[in-house]
């Protein structure tokens, strides 16, 4: 398969795992959750809420009960604890590695959380882990990269480009 298709082969899209957070995010707070309930903490449609949630039950994400309240099922439970744990991993990266800010790591975090594979969270938790930990050669690492000045067109110091700096543009105008 050609990379650039594997972006539809994820099940959950960002709206999906919203709605699911969604549903247990409601479900830690009232205790119980409705289709109306999803539309209100969402800011959406209540038509739009029911369309993503009947997709949900289908795909046995979630159960609907015979007063018509939701949860998540095994299945939506543990894609919920997946998504949550992969966006605090992607903000502690982001913030405290990369530091960007802490609003700006967690809107990027949010609109990755679900694309990143388990493979990929995985290795990302230990570097973050390993970064974090306060080990001398992390610490020397963490250092080194925060001391780190990059220049734009140094193609002879880069090594992701082969041929050309295909960054050069790019880093000059700051649009990367």
């Amino acid at each position: 398969m050609e990379v650039w298709k594997e972006f539809e082969q994820n099940e959950i899209t960002h709206s999906i795992a919203h709605h699911l957070m969604a549903v247990d995010a409601l479900l830690s707070r009232h205790g119980y959750c409705r289709v109306t309930d999803v539309a209100r903490y969402l800011n959406i449609t209540k038509g739009s809420a029911s369309i993503t949630l009947k997709h949900l039950k289908v795909r046995g994400y979630i159960e609907e009960d015979h007063n018509k309240f939701i949860h998540p099922s095994e299945k939506g439970k543990h894609t919920v604890r997946v998504v949550v744990a992969k966006r605090q991993i992607i903000i502690k990266f982001f913030s405290e590695v990369l530091r960007v800010e802490p609003e700006q790591a967690e809107i990027d975090a949010c609109k990755i959380e679900h694309l990143v594979s388990s493979r990929t969270g995985k290795q990302l938790l230990y570097f973050v882990q390993f970064i974090m930990s306060g080990d001398g050669s992390a610490r020397d690492f963490l250092n080194a990269f925060r001391a780190y000045q990059h220049t734009p067109g140094d193609a002879e110091n880069c090594n992701l480009c082969e041929d050309e700096c295909q960054f050069l543009e790019i880093c000059e105008t700051g649009e990367l």
